[in-house]
């Protein structure tokens, strides 16, 4: 599902709300999370999932074009982890 599938979804559910509204709402919620995850700090959405940020540490690694070693720099990646309920629903 896209994002513009998922303003259209969420739009048709709530009628009180044009798709302007919904695209609105959808994209301030992303940045939402985003803006937390940049602060450092975690994001819970219940019966979802969680969002966080994980730090890969510093490595080394090969070209695969050349097989020459090469320092993977340390960095900060986003890590969802599903929520319960999710999982429930997505394993019957």
């Amino acid at each position: 599902m896209t994002k513009s599938e998922l303003i259209e979804a969420v739009s048709q559910k709530l009628n009180n709300f044009t798709k302007k509204d919904m695209e609105l709402i959808v994209n301030s919620i992303f940045e939402s999370i985003k803006d937390a995850l940049a602060r450092g700090e975690k994001v819970e959405i219940r019966g979802f999932g969680s969002f966080r940020v994980k730090e890969r540490r510093e490595r080394n690694g090969r070209n695969p074009r050349t097989g020459e070693e090469i320092k993977i720099e340390s960095k900060k990646i986003p890590f969802f982890r599903v929520g319960k309920e999710l999982r429930d629903r997505l394993n019957k």
